[in-house]
């Protein structure tokens, strides 16, 4: 019970209905709120055409304004506990270095663990990534570039679109996995990626004591979110993992990691790295000596990083 306490603090998922003020990898959401420079905003839009606050988002356009922006979908950690949180999205770090290189940034919600089990989530995710691509005139977005971006569960679920991308259902082991669902008005749409990132997410759900960190408790965020144990139904582990999942076909994913993580271990980011690596994936990874979970993340150099990789994989 410690452990999933400790998740819901550091993806700022306190209560499922709560909505701080963005900030600092998903501590600085309960400190202060982000005025971000834009030349545009919507808040609260629904992107499946239903009346649940877990089905909408936030949409931010650079200030400088251009006919059609290129766009990252930026998700919210919460151990995948809370369902409103888009506005604690990583708004001064992430979100702001994107929006300052020309990024269009839509920050969405999606259903909690308490909602709905999984694959809801990913489903969720999916009829954004569709959104955005039926609704891009209205918006300025351009199509042509839809990259996914998360902190912790969220880079948990931006790496699953990623290595996914493209495969609507598939098999893993005993399981019959539904990746695309049925949210939203475009399911005429693709839901294809063009570009991850993935920051401190856990992406191996098979090994989450792969290194040092904090004892799980009775039950652990992914044992809620399945309604299951590890040891009881292995495969449904396996097919909330991303790792699962990579191929040659996977678009470029960045990863970035802290080496002192004792919420999800660094081992997670580098077993990721290597697999992609060895699939011959377009690929970086940093990880941090002194990185915690959030803390020590976000600086000016990794954020860099993040654009350069983003803006590479766009060419």
């Amino acid at each position: 019970m410690k452990k999933l306490l400790f998740f819901l603090l550091m993806g700022c998922g306190l209560t499922v209905s709560a909505q701080p003020g963005g900030g600092f990898g998903g501590f600085g959401g309960f400190q202060r709120q982000v005025q971000l420079e834009t030349s545009q905003q919507w808040k609260d839009v629904n992107y499946a055409g239903d009346d649940q606050a877990y089905h909408t988002c936030d949409i931010y356009l650079p200030k400088q304004e251009a006919e059609s922006y290129p766009v990252v979908i930026h998700i919210y950690g919460s151990a995948w506990f809370s369902n409103n949180s888009k506005g604690a999205a990583d708004l001064g770090t992430i979100v702001k270095a994107l929006l300052d290189n020309g990024f269009a940034v839509v920050c969405p919600n999606h259903r909690s663990s308490m909602d709905a089990k999984w694959p809801a989530q990913i489903h969720d995710i999916r009829a954004v990534i569709r959104f955005v691509r039926g609704e891009a005139k209205k918006y300025k977005f351009d199509p042509s570039f839809i990259a996914t971006s998360g902190f912790s569960s969220g880079g948990h679920l931006s790496s699953v679109a990623a290595t996914t991308s493209g495969i609507k259902q598939t098999k893993v082991g005993t399981v019959d996995i539904d990746l695309e669902g049925k949210v939203g008005n475009y399911l005429d749409q693709p839901s294809t990626v063009n570009a991850a990132c993935d920051w401190s997410g856990p992406v191996d759900l098979t090994a989450m004591d792969c290194g040092d960190a904090m004892k799980m408790g009775e039950n652990s965020p992914e044992d809620v979110l399945l309604d299951s144990k590890l040891a009881k139904e292995p495969d449904k582990y396996l097919s909330l993992s991303a790792t699962n999942y990579v191929s040659k076909n996977c678009p470029p994913i960045i990863i970035f990691h802290g080496e002192k993580d004792n919420v999800v271990p660094c081992c997670q980011g580098k077993k990721f790295y290597e697999l992609l690596k060895a699939a011959g994936v377009t690929t970086e990874a940093t990880f941090v000596p002194e990185g915690g979970h959030g803390m020590g993340m976000y600086a000016e150099e990794n954020l860099n990083k993040m654009v350069s990789f983003l803006k590479a994989a766009k060419k």
